[in-house]
């Protein structure tokens, strides 16, 4: 039997906007076949929500914090949160 999917919410800080972190975290989700979006956030932050079985969100956590390589990531906030019905994965604007 599959396991049930899992929603987290990101807010990732640091050096992560102008640098590919959005279109990192298109191609891993799609990778590891996670659903959800990411933005940029007016403060510098990105807001990242992302939905699949628990492997593949851990997984997809643990690329979110070394990000892609002209990024700095800082800081993590992460929260768990019910699951929506995305049908795929998006970069937000």
């Amino acid at each position: 039997m599959a396991e049930k999917d899992i929603q987290k919410h990101i807010y990732i800080s640091g050096r992560v906007q102008g640098v590919g972190f959005r279109a990192f975290c298109r191609s891993t989700a799609r990778t590891l076949g996670i659903k959800g979006w990411v933005r940029n956030l007016r403060d510098g932050r990105v807001e990242l929500v992302i939905q699949g079985q628990p492997a593949k969100v851990e997984k997809m956590v643990e690329n979110v914090k070394e990000g892609p390589s002209f990024a700095r990531v800082e800081d993590i906030e992460i929260k768990n949160e019910e699951c929506e019905d995305f049908r795929k994965f998006e970069i937000r604007l």
